[in-house]
């Protein structure tokens, strides 16, 4: 195991997915972590306060998970690459400021470790069910970018695709694991430094004089102007002009918030990921996310063995969801089956996407422990039939 001059560890590790997340953020530049302790999520930062005094990184514990997100955000507007950390019952009460992030277009990345719900619910054992609320936690009209890794590799790579996509479109990006993948511990291979893309943050050419921080200047998303540098502008979780000062009218509501919305919305294209399979045949497609897939996917190939002809789709990326494609397919096969450790949740987007060109069913459990592979086998059956 060793590091290059910047801090980055490469070459071939065993990690669980919480250390590798944390690896992955320090690969994509971040420098900034608050965070409030809370399982299954704490290695995550326990890995990154051990290793932040060696690159010159900032780590504080907060009084609780609400403060964690502001100061986040407010780390962020100094041009520092910054993150939190959660799970279930924090990421509840960062709401708000993931919110205020969203308003005032602060990219930023925040990680959070599935657990079973509601409340307090399993601390320690696996569920799916906060993908709701990470597209629709916080008041308002938003978008938001979330992404699903399945393994610790993926957690590493999905977490500097996160800082990328947050620099890109100025947005909070949600990272969604779940207990399995943070904790299960497997080989992850890390590149040199030099070989991982990292997307700097887009800094204004402009003079302080002819900044203002919300002008587009052509482009969906405005130029990044630091506090400190000299720039005098103003930032606000109020509806704003391109100055950022508030402006309470109906135009202005609609020119602000349409282009928050609009900015994902108008790339989804570019943001959407999945990985799929066997579909151009497939009967039935099998939809799965995060720890799931690896299950479903041992469901899916003992189901072909038998002569079914299924498909799998995983998702990658869970918001912006792959609205188009899940249309594309439905009008190819009979059904679609939802796999989730939750009492039904991406299911509804699924049905929403088919419109009726497919059936759409779901197997579902509260948490605690990931689904029978023979139980989905049994599933796909049912749905084939």
């Amino acid at each position: 195991m060793k590091a290059d001059p910047t801090g980055v560890l490469t070459g071939a590790h065993y990690l669980d997915g919480d250390y590798a997340c944390g690896e992955g953020a320090m690969a994509a530049g971040c420098r900034f972590v608050a965070g409030y302790p809370i399982t299954p999520s704490t290695e995550v930062v326990e890995r990154i306060a051990r290793r932040f005094p060696t690159i010159g990184g900032t780590f504080i514990q907060m009084e609780d998970e609400l403060a964690s997100m502001a100061a986040v955000v407010g780390a962020s507007w100094t041009g520092t690459k910054s993150m939190t950390v959660t799970s279930g019952p924090g990421f509840s009460l960062m709401m708000e400021n993931i919110g205020l992030a969203a308003m005032m277009e602060t990219p930023c990345v925040v990680v959070d470790v599935q657990r079973g719900g509601p409340s307090t619910g399993l601390p320690t054992m696996v569920g799916q069910s906060d993908v709701m609320q990470a597209r629709w936690g916080s008041h308002g009209d938003y978008e938001v970018i979330v992404l699903c890794p399945q393994s610790p590799q993926e957690a590493f790579d999905l977490t500097i695709e996160a800082f990328n996509l947050s620099e890109i479109y100025r947005v909070p990006v949600l990272l969604l694991l779940d207990e399995c993948v943070g904790h299960m511990t497997e080989k992850v291979v890390i590149p040199e430094a030099q070989e991982i893309s990292v997307e700097p943050r887009r800094l204004t050419s402009k003079p302080p004089e002819e900044f203002e921080p919300y002008r587009l200047n052509g482009k969906p998303v405005p130029e990044f102007a630091r506090a400190g540098d000299g720039y005098r502008f103003h930032t606000t979780g109020l509806t704003h002009d391109e100055r950022g000062y508030p402006v309470m009218s109906v135009e202005c509501q609609e020119t602000c918030v349409r282009r928050l919305v609009d900015k994902i919305r108008d790339n989804a294209d570019e943001i959407v990921r999945f990985e799929e399979h066997d579909t151009e045949d497939a009967e039935v497609v099998v939809v799965a996310f995060g720890i799931t897939a690896r299950v479903a996917r041992l469901a899916v190939e003992t189901a072909r063995q038998r002569g079914i002809r299924v498909g799998f789709l995983r998702l990658i990326a869970l918001w912006p969801f792959p609205e188009k494609r899940i249309h594309e397919l439905a009008g190819s096969v009979g059904s679609f089956l939802v796999v989730e450790i939750n009492y039904g949740q991406m299911v509804l987007e699924v049905e929403r996407c088919a419109a009726g060109r497919a059936r759409v069913s779901g197997l579902f459990h509260g948490g605690g422990g990931v689904h029978d592979p023979e139980a989905i086998v049994e599933a796909i059956v049912e749905a084939a039939s």
